[in-house]
């Protein structure tokens, strides 16, 4: 223990690479040879000079409160391979800590630090004094719908012609034609429709049974597009739920919960124009899972990051519909730290009846997050699954055909060695998605499966 409590790891640093050449050259940067006048103080920030090329050492500060990073570098990735360098010389991982303590940050370190603390308490201010004229934003809310009334007619007017011509049909015409209806869906404002045509687009040819994906994956889009229809007519809940599945966003206007969070996965997905980042977090008080997404241009990672295996001390406010999965980070109270918590987890059976729940208030759910308990990995005839290990009435789940084909599956199968182990991952309409694991042999040390 220290100034900064327990250090992260040096697999928890290397999760926050951007990709993997970042991972590899933030690894070589992790030594002390390259870095002079590193230091850290009391309020999470890790500062230091890095040698580079030039002549000038690339100047590279840290505030683990965020995690958020500044280096002197050209590179456009974020973090770079220097703050990455940076944090594994602060985590010591690989033979002791090698940043010391210092009693003044230096001065190019504290403008960037005194920036970023300003620029904070500025967005709380601009917020808490933001003011909406309610005219204004009710005529902008009627012309969006209007766009998106409009998508929704011409998408159902697709899926018409789509299943009069018969399922044959979709895989002769290519790519092109979804590819061309997703994009009069983002015309519209709908992005949340233009994410379910992209998906459609992709099933024809995918593999066997692709008719019969893609009949149910036409169904669910057209029970979303009547229910936007007559959204008027809806419950309150199952109305906001379907705003935020056509793509409007919802207000985060729950009650805010302070609670230590345990950071359980982190990845990335991209439709090729947007990267969206999810955090998983799991309250340890409250029992409470909670999504964090954050956004970035493509080819750009989002900001905010975690490392797997922390728990940050935070407040979250839950967003309206969806199942109050998705929440909002509203402060966060110290440095992130490792921890030695995890989820309880249940049996197959009790995910998959959670799941169920979810489903009747959203329909449209991809995936529901659960944490299994005492689960053994195991090939079975159509591929692998998720067994419950103990118990008279034991259930399995498959897992997902893009889970299988991911290195995640093996360093699970490694980490169970036969054995049960505690899974985190997303359980869903297309099987279960591992994203962390715990051992019994060392139930405090969260494994990343992504």
């Amino acid at each position: 223990m220290d100034e900064q409590g327990v250090r992260w790891t040096s697999d928890q640093v290397l999760a926050l690479a951007p990709d993997g050449a970042s991972r590899t050259a933030g690894s070589k940067l992790g030594t002390a040879g390259p870095w002079s006048g590193a230091g850290l103080d009391g309020q999470g920030a890790v500062w230091g000079l890095c040698k580079g090329s030039g002549r000038t050492p690339y100047r590279t500060v840290v505030d683990l409160t965020g995690p958020a990073y500044t280096c002197s570098c050209p590179s456009r990735k974020f973090p770079c391979k220097h703050a990455l360098g940076l944090l594994l010389l602060w985590s010591g991982d690989t033979g002791g800590a090698r940043v010391p303590a210092a009693a003044e940050v230096p001065d190019w370190a504290e403008k960037w630090l005194a920036g970023r603390r300003e620029r904070t308490e500025s967005a709380r201010a601009a917020t808490a004094t933001t003011t909406v004229d309610p005219e204004a934003a009710r005529r902008r809310a009627e012309r969006r719908a209007a766009r998106i009334t409009a998508g929704a007619q011409e998408l159902e007017q697709r899926l018409a012609d789509l299943l009069r011509g018969g399922l044959a049909s979709a895989e002769q015409a290519g790519y092109g034609l979804w590819e061309e209806t997703a994009a009069r869906m983002v015309d519209a404002q709908a992005p949340g429709l233009a994410g379910r045509v992209r998906e459609l687009g992709s099933i024809p040819g995918s593999g066997p049974g692709w008719p019969v994906r893609l009949l149910e994956e036409c169904a669910l889009t057209h029970l979303l597009d009547r229910a936007w229809l007559s959204a008027d007519r809806l419950p309150g809940p199952l109305a906001a739920t379907v705003r935020s599945r056509v793509g409007l966003t919802a207000p985060s206007d729950g009650a805010a919960l302070r609670d230590r969070w345990l950071v359980l996965a982190q990845y990335d997905g991209s439709d090729g124009k947007l990267t969206t980042r999810r955090i998983w977090l799991h309250g340890e008080t409250s029992g409470r899972t909670h999504l964090l997404l954050s956004f970035g241009a493509a080819g750009r990672a989002p900001q905010q990051a975690f490392p797997v295996g922390v728990v940050l001390d935070a407040e979250l406010r839950p967003y309206v519909g969806g199942g109050g999965l998705r929440a909002e980070l509203v402060e966060q109270f110290a440095v992130p730290a490792s921890t030695g918590v995890r989820p309880r987890g249940g049996t197959v059976g009790a995910a998959l009846d959670a799941y169920g729940l979810a489903l009747r208030d959203d329909p449209w759910l991809d995936a529901w997050p659960v944490t299994l308990a005492e689960v053994v990995p195991a090939r079975a005839e159509y591929g692998w699954q998720l067994a419950d290990g103990r118990g008279a009435e034991r259930e399995a789940v498959p897992l997902t055909r893009s889970a299988q084909s991911q290195p995640g599956l093996w360093r699970l199968v490694a980490l169970s060695g036969g054995g049960p182990v505690t899974v985190f991952g997303e359980c869903g309409h297309q099987g279960f998605t591992p994203l962390a694991a715990w051992s019994p042999d060392a139930p405090g040390e969260t494994v990343p499966l992504v």
